[in-house]
């Protein structure tokens, strides 16, 4: 389910479902809550990569899953979301390969996102008869802009590497070979910073913050991040509400119908 590995204070977990393309299961969910939760609360763990084993960083939901077949989830969508908002260091995205869904979506939580070359993002969430996740209602306006956002959470469309560092989705783009390695040394530098500079590294100019006083810092950071974490935890739960208004409706059926048919959906109709 999960590959977790540490170096240099950096812990790396990497989703390990390579035969479902790393695909989100209500299993994967609570793995990777329950990874950042730990994190959290490991003094050894400076820094936390997130990335993906084989061709693809994740496809998003599983929808090869019967419905009724999984169990039920401990932490769900909405407490894996949480566990990263709340995630006290930094957190570093490896885009490893495609990402789809919630592949693409939780670039907008990442501290700090690295896309290999060959990497493509899509939200298809139209096409499913959905709405947006993981926050990217107002994540993605703030990275990308409102027009450009809205295209690229409506209409389906694949976007390259290139495009998403373009947009201010991702911070760099990386080659595929070395990836990796590249992302951990990127992890590896932050983890390598003093503990009273590290979550000002986050934000930036470290050194300079970090020789003011403390209570200031504290203060400003509260009132500063503060509102951006009601707004988060308020679109996690509108869009949340808005998936489950939608899940299992006739578009939905339809397109989950088509997918495991493989053949086109037909939403004339609907």
């Amino acid at each position: 389910m999960l590959n977790i590995t540490d170096a240099d204070g950096v812990r790396t977990v990497a989703l390990n479902r390579p035969d479902k393309l790393n695909a989100f299961n209500g299993e994967q969910m609570d793995a990777v809550a329950e990874a950042f939760l730990a994190a959290a609360e490991d003094d050894a763990c400076r820094a936390l990569v997130l990335t993906g084993e084989g061709r693809a960083f994740s496809a998003g939901a599983d929808l090869s899953e019967p419905s009724g077949a999984a169990r039920p989830a401990r932490h769900g969508l909405r407490g894996m979301l949480q566990a990263v908002l709340d995630f006290p260091k930094p957190f570093v995205l490896g885009i490893n390969g495609l990402g789809v869904g919630i592949g693409a979506t939780f670039s907008g939580l990442a501290d700090f996102a690295f896309m290999a070359q060959s990497a493509r993002l899509r939200c298809p969430f139209s096409e499913l008869g959905l709405v947006a996740e993981a926050g990217s209602t107002a994540t993605f306006p703030a990275l990308m802009g409102r027009q450009r956002a809205m295209w690229f959470l409506m209409a389906s469309e694949w976007m390259s590497a290139d495009e998403c560092h373009a947009a201010g989705l991702v911070l760099e783009v990386l080659p595929d070979e070395g990836f990796a390695a590249a992302v951990h040394g990127k992890a590896a530098h932050l983890a390598a910073l003093p503990d009273e500079g590290f979550a000002a590294a986050v934000h930036g100019k470290a050194a300079h913050l970090a020789a003011l006083p403390k209570a200031s810092l504290a203060e400003a950071k509260r009132m500063i991040l503060g509102p951006r974490r009601e707004r988060l935890m308020a679109a996690f739960d509108d869009e949340i509400a808005a998936l489950g208004r939608l899940s299992g409706a006739p578009a939905n059926v339809e397109a989950v119908a088509a997918f495991r048919e493989k053949r086109p959906a037909n939403f004339s109709d609907l």
